[in-house]
């Protein structure tokens, strides 16, 4: 049976809550992860999500900040929200899902920091923050799923670009946080520590180029075109003969009140 999880930088779930649902409408994910969800738990839109028929949702939210979801038609256990790099932001949520194909697998959602705009973490307390978060990410247990056999995905708004043709220009954008020749190695880090497979770039490869991401200051982002993958798709390696396709949802970056980052929807054959 084929499990479909998307995962999408939504940037504030209540004001775009019919975006959400039209993209469900249109492609029916079995699994919804969200990032910048930007209200807290009491005030995230349940009843909404329920009419799209995910009855089983896992929240980590803050109040009008960063914040995570994971929304499932399938059931949810082992529900897990951690903090990194000394600070209770909300964003990480895991998961189990409970029954379903995939039922066992384990569901990690990040929200990784943006950074600032300074490369430098002696004068960018921003950028010393997004780094100090990743080498947690490495360290933590929790995602070494490289050896054995582990079912586990993780997802999310990594905000790093981490390869060449992942940017329009990676000459231009050299030193521009989220494609800087250190946050670069630094992911790369973290997926190899911990064994991670690229979804994405595994069956779409280089040099073609790839972007879920494009600013909302181009008079015509269309047109630009200067896009970057920020947001990804890792699986174990247990889970990885199960890759069947993996769809960036491109179109709802023209829908009306869109958020800047587009969803990437996997589809795994179990």
């Amino acid at each position: 049976m084929p499990l479909t999880i998307a995962t999408w930088n939504i940037n504030s779930v209540r004001l775009r809550i019919d975006t959400v649902a039209r993209f469900v409408e249109a492609y029916r994910p079995d699994v919804l992860c969200l990032q910048e969800t930007k209200c807290m738990d009491g005030q995230f839109p349940l009843a909404d999500v329920k009419k799209m028929g995910f009855d089983h949702v896992a929240i980590h939210g803050q109040k009008g900040y960063h914040g995570v979801a994971v929304l499932s038609r399938y059931g949810l256990a082992d529900i897990d929200r951690k903090g990194f790099f000394g600070k209770q932001d909300a964003r990480h949520v895991a998961v189990t899902l409970a029954d379903g194909p995939a039922a066992g697998a384990r569901i990690h959602n990040f929200y990784v920091p943006a950074g600032g705009d300074e490369p430098d973490p002696a004068i960018n307390e921003k950028f010393a923050h997004k780094l100090g978060f990743l080498d947690e990410m490495e360290a933590w247990e929790a995602l070494r799923v490289g050896a054995g056999s582990s079912r586990a995905i993780l997802v999310g708004d990594l905000n790093i670009a981490p390869l060449e043709h992942d940017v329009w220009s990676s000459k231009q954008l050299r030193n521009v946080v989220s494609h800087t020749p250190l946050e670069r190695q630094r992911l790369t880090e973290v997926a190899k520590t911990g064994g991670w497979v690229d979804m994405m770039r595994e069956l779409t490869p280089e040099p073609e180029k790839l972007y879920t991401w494009w600013s909302y200051r181009a008079a015509d982002w269309a047109a630009a075109n200067k896009g970057r993958r920020l947001d990804h798709v890792w699986l174990s390696p247990a889970l990885a003969p199960a890759m069947r396709g993996c769809q960036i949802a491109r179109e709802t970056r023209g829908w009306d009140k869109p958020s800047d980052h587009v969803p990437v929807i996997a589809t795994l054959d179990l």
